[in-house]
């Protein structure tokens, strides 16, 4: 059967339709784009009055940069550690939640709330949690002879970090994976139970791989969220720090433009940012999704 066209009789509408997310899509998106790569091109002096073209000096320098080299290092554990943790979270949280019974709503409601907290907010939650002197968290961990303190050791403070912007991600993994689940036909798991199968042999034989399709889009989301959306975050807890322990790329296009005032390096870096993203995501779908079956 041969899927209906949508048409249209006024050859303009769609035109119309399509042109407040492209106005925004332009300005939001395109243009600072354009904007980065151009300024990638220029050193420019502080103040952005006057600007030489360097061509890819700027590129080439941060090659040179064992300060940006270490922080593509520490973005890439970064990011590998919350979408990680947040990923396997999310599945164990929907999976109880599956099983919630009558309660499954409202566990599901307070399960979702952390995914309403903006990232500062989280930060400085976390940040309480863990403070050396006051903190429930560090005072638990005493108790158990670690001591804690993040605002000298580097470890500490990318693990502070990674905990916040996992338990910020958890929900919106939780959401995907629990409508991921209640999408599987219970006739499979059913039959397989009379088949003697145990509930490990169900998930990794059954569930999990029914569930590749929602894994894979949230792998892509996971790894684009930690790479750009927790810089609220490593900015009200560590601010980078100690030292460069906590300076993940995009915290060091922040860094190098707003408190260096090295525009034209935070241009490039923003540039090679966001190729490296760009680059992850293709590499996800061209590879891990051909062996996902839809």
């Amino acid at each position: 059967m041969q899927a209906k066209r949508v048409t249209f009789p006024n050859k303009v509408l769609p035109y119309l339709l399509l042109a407040p997310q492209l106005a925004v899509t332009a300005v939001f998106f395109l243009w600072p784009a354009g904007e980065a790569l151009l300024g990638a091109l220029y050193a420019e002096d502080a103040f952005g009055l006057s600007r030489q073209f360097v061509g890819l000096e700027n590129f080439a320098a941060l090659a040179r940069d064992p300060a940006y080299l270490e922080a593509v290092g520490v973005t890439f554990l970064f990011s590998g550690a919350v979408a990680g943790l947040s990923l396997a979270l999310g599945l164990l949280l929907a999976l109880a939640a599956e099983k919630a019974g009558r309660l499954a709503g409202l566990y599901r409601t307070l399960l979702i709330w952390p995914y309403a907290v903006a990232p500062a907010v989280a930060a400085i939650l976390f940040w309480f949690m863990f403070d050396p002197n006051v903190g429930v968290a560090a005072r638990a961990l005493r108790g158990l002879g670690v001591t804690w303190n993040h605002f000298l050791d580097g470890r500490q403070a990318l693990l502070l970090v990674v905990l916040a912007a996992a338990w910020k991600q958890v929900s919106y993994n939780l959401l995907f994976f629990y409508a991921g689940l209640r999408a599987i036909p219970r006739p499979l798991i059913e039959a397989a139970a009379l088949d003697g199968a145990g509930p490990v042999r169900r998930f990794t034989a059954i569930v999990f791989p029914l569930l590749a399709p929602t894994t894979v889009f949230l792998v892509v989301v996971n790894v684009t969220y930690a790479f750009f959306d927790t810089f609220g975050i490593i900015h009200a807890t560590t601010g980078g720090g100690p030292g460069r322990a906590t300076t993940t790329l995009v915290y060091k296009v922040f860094k190098d433009g707003f408190e260096g005032l090295d525009l034209g390096s935070s241009s490039a870096q923003s540039v090679v940012l966001l190729a490296i993203v760009a680059a992850l995501t293709v590499l996800q779908f061209r590879h891990i999704e051909r062996k996902v079956q839809y």
